[in-house]
């Protein structure tokens, strides 16, 4: 049985000496500055000039996330709540928004019914979505020659949901022998052919026009989190073009990047991509409980040796990372002409703990089993090493920051100025706190009241069925009636 672990909250290490003896506590590589650096002597104000996207560089060394919200209209376009959170991108002070967020590629791709989608009916959604984004940026930075934006363009596959929040209608590339029972996968017709995969690339051709026409500078060609193209990268099982050698799982992104290229379109390309994964994880059933899981526990794998089912993984023990696929698909990118990498790892749906460390699960999810720090520094480390080696023409933006709570802009200054990554990229802290790094930079302090502490109720509320947003400290959330529902969930 696996024993819940005694974690030492953030809040309560009140200075970075006992940050340092808590990491050092656990054995990991987290480095951490004594103090935050302000104004232009800040590595995370340096601007990222080596690398041009659309003409233009990058003004800062942070990044927004792709942050969806579960909250556009049906027929995939902006609503309200959409508005809003594009105009706090803008406000951040980031000067990348890699993705902004998913935007299916057709109407069948959509891991929710309330998932943009990136077609011609919505092209004017999206170009006031951008505008209204340039425009806040502009009042709140004074300019905004120096901002990059981009579009994620996805297809959600084993995840999609396109008309009911809770009725699976999947596809995958392969059959997975841990993965379908949970996601509802009982015929091979929910796998895709070869030549419906051939049709699917002109739909990211027709959602790169639009994303160009509206004045995007690049287009994210999503590969992580078990979504349609990350699973194509972890397709060793398949027969045919799209199956089983690297240039086979790697054939869908070459084809999409040369059919918008054929098309005439000049929009940037960049990728966020999972770049290790690991084998499902579940609530312990031994110290599990009614409206408490367990700490989370590997599925059981011991029947699936080696382990071809996940990509960047050993797959002799699929609980490690291999990075050695992702310093070759690093490369590739590079010959394809991608600028620009988001590196993240695993997925909020199997392995939550990868993904996005937290103190606190999601309802669907089970409670930590390791100190989240370990999960910070897992990801960071990988990305130093995968930096250490990619292309020089590749910026990559490092992922899983957010649980750094206060020591965020101590631990991100370090990776920045000694090039473990090139950009910090900010997720699930943006919903709480979008100008976090702009006020450490501005003034050496941060607005602690608002700084996320993970407690994922802003995955607890799409997994219900409501929009996503952070309850507990946007008082914007907090006053809607979902928040009143989101109470009582969990509760249960």
């Amino acid at each position: 049985m696996a024993e819940p672990i005694k974690l030492i909250r953030i809040p309560s290490l009140k200075t970075v000496a006992e940050f340092r003896a808590h990491v050092g506590s656990l054995g990991i590589e987290l480095p951490c500055e004594d103090a935050i650096v302000t104004g232009s002597a800040s590595p995370l104000a340096q601007p990222l000039r080596q690398t041009s996207i659309n003409g233009k560089g990058i003004g800062n060394r942070y990044a927004v996330q792709p942050m969806e919200g579960w909250d556009g209209t049906t027929s995939g376009g902006l609503t309200d709540d959409v508005l809003r959170r594009w105009q706090r991108f803008g406000e951040s002070g980031a000067k990348l928004i890699f993705g902004g967020e998913a935007m299916a590629v057709r109407p069948d791709g959509r891991a929710n019914p309330n998932q943009l989608i990136i077609n011609e009916q919505n092209k004017a959604d999206l170009a006031k979505l951008r505008n209204t984004l340039v425009a806040a940026h502009k009042n709140r930075c004074g300019t905004a020659a120096d901002l990059v934006i981009g579009f994620q363009l996805t297809h959600s596959g084993r995840f999609c949901k396109p008309n009911d929040k809770f009725r699976l209608e999947p596809r995958v590339a392969y059959r997975h022998p841990i993965l379908d029972r949970t996601f509802k996968i009982t015929s091979d017709a929910q796998v895709w052919t070869d030549s419906e995969l051939e049709r699917l690339v002109e739909d990211y051709v027709k959602a790169a026009k639009v994303a160009w026409d509206v004045g995007a500078d690049f287009v994210d060609i999503k590969h992580c989190h078990g979504y349609l193209l990350h699973e194509c990268l972890s397709a060793f099982t398949r027969p045919g073009k799209y199956g089983g050698s690297f240039e086979n799982r790697t054939r869908l992104l070459r084809e999409i990047i040369a059919a918008i290229r054929a098309s005439g379109n000049k929009i940037e390309f960049g990728v966020r991509l999972s770049a290790f994964d690991s084998v499902p994880f579940k609530p312990d059933p031994a110290s599990s409980r009614p409206g408490k899981p367990g700490p989370g526990v590997p599925d059981d794998f011991s029947r699936c040796l080696p382990y071809r089912y996940a990509f960047g993984v050993n797959q002799h023990n699929p609980v490690e990372y291999d990075l050695a696929e992702t310093f070759q698909f690093l490369d590739l990118c590079a010959q394809l002409g991608v600028k620009i990498v988001n590196l993240s790892a695993g997925s909020p749906y199997y392995n939550p703990h990868i993904q996005r460390p937290a103190a606190y699960p999601p309802s669907d999810g089970y409670q930590p089993p390791e100190d989240p720090l370990v999960g910070v520094a897992r990801q960071i480390n990988a990305v130093r090493q995968l930096k250490a080696r990619a292309p020089a023409s590749l910026l990559l933006v490092g992922t899983a920051y957010s649980y750094l709570q206060e020591y965020l802009p101590h631990v991100a200054q370090h990776v920045v100025r000694n090039g473990w990554a090139d950009s910090i990229g900010l997720g699930r802290m943006v919903l709480s706190y979008p100008r976090i790094l702009a006020d450490a930079i501005g003034q050496g302090t941060l607005a602690t009241k608002s700084i996320c502490r993970t407690f994922s109720d802003c995955t607890t509320g799409p997994r219900n069925g409501l929009v996503s947003g952070c309850y507990p400290l946007d008082r914007y959330y907090a006053s809607k009636p979902e928040a009143r529902k989101l109470k009582e969930i969990k509760k249960l």
